[in-house]
């Protein structure tokens, strides 16, 4: 605006800006989009005051090398912000997803060692994910951890647990992770699954195909029920997986889908004997 002393970028200047386009859509009756770029950090760039000032704050996430995108709601002043919409870039743009866990497991090979299964959510919205883990003898003096789209801290504590709880010892051992399709896992409930397909791959021992893994990992080697678990078992139940490992309830209050045969485990080594228990009595392996 020439009329403000304020430099371009300033915060009077977003301000002014910012109200003159809300007072335009207003006044007018149509949407005004404000396009800006975020930081590493994942906040949008600038001064916070254009956030508080605009109705909403949309974020679309994604791996430059992968076609699906997430478009995440931050701030809606006219509705919820627990919702997500999932998307893939096409020739003539961007198309809904409209069943993303079929999308995102459609390429999985089946009883491959290191493979499982989460059950994540995004807002109110359930997804399946394929978790991969792979583990290699070391060449260095200290062990590598390499997650991708898995928090940094929350894979060294997966791997301690399964190292002092699960009989699993990975000190002498590279771990990889990676969320196929390029998303990205916050929340602590795929922390089985991340457990299950790094024993897997130690082990040689492909997790049960049509397994599902659900629950937040302790230190102490225990199971914790996460949030909103009926919605996960229905989504695991409607895309055909036959078992559910979860954490022991503690009440019995909310149904649970009879769709799917439930598995309550109390602890991490329960849960990977239910997960491959059979196929490592098949094989007659040792665990070590």
């Amino acid at each position: 605006i020439p009329e403000l002393t304020s430099s371009a970028g300033s915060v009077t200047q977003v301000r002014e800006c910012a109200s003159q386009l809300r007072e335009l859509a207003k006044t007018s009756g149509i949407s005004v989009f404000i396009i800006g770029h975020v930081t590493k950090e994942g906040t949008i760039a600038g001064p916070r005051v254009l956030e508080h000032i605009v109705d909403t704050v949309l974020h679309l996430e994604g791996d430059r090398y992968q076609a699906y995108r997430l478009l995440r709601s931050i701030k809606n002043r006219f509705g919820a912000t627990a919702e997500v919409g999932v998307f893939e870039m096409h020739e003539r743009g961007l198309v809904e997803v409209t069943n993303p866990s079929e999308a995102f497991l459609a390429e999985r090979m089946v009883n491959a060692p290191g493979s499982s299964v989460a059950v994540t959510m995004e807002g109110t919205r359930p997804l399946l994910v394929e978790i991969q883990g792979l583990t290699s003898h070391t060449n260095f003096g200290n062990a590598r951890r390499t997650p991708n789209g898995v928090n940094f801290n929350r894979l060294l504590l997966i791997a301690a647990v399964l190292t002092r709880r699960a009989r699993t010892n990975l000190s002498e051992q590279d771990i990889f992770v990676n969320v196929v399709s390029g998303l990205k896992i916050d929340e602590p409930a795929a922390d089985i699954a991340i457990a299950a397909a790094i024993a897997s791959s130690m082990r040689d021992i492909p997790v049960r195909a049509d397994a599902v893994l659900i629950g937040e990992l302790g230190l102490a080697g225990e199971l914790r029920m996460p949030s909103q678990m009926p919605l996960r078992l229905r989504e695991a139940a409607k895309l055909g997986f036959k078992i559910a490992i979860v954490p022991k309830r503690l009440r019995k209050s909310e149904p649970w889908t009879k769709d799917i045969q439930i598995v309550e485990v109390r602890g991490i080594q329960q849960a990977l004997d239910a997960a491959m228990g059979k196929a490592e009595r098949k094989k007659g392996r040792k665990v070590v």
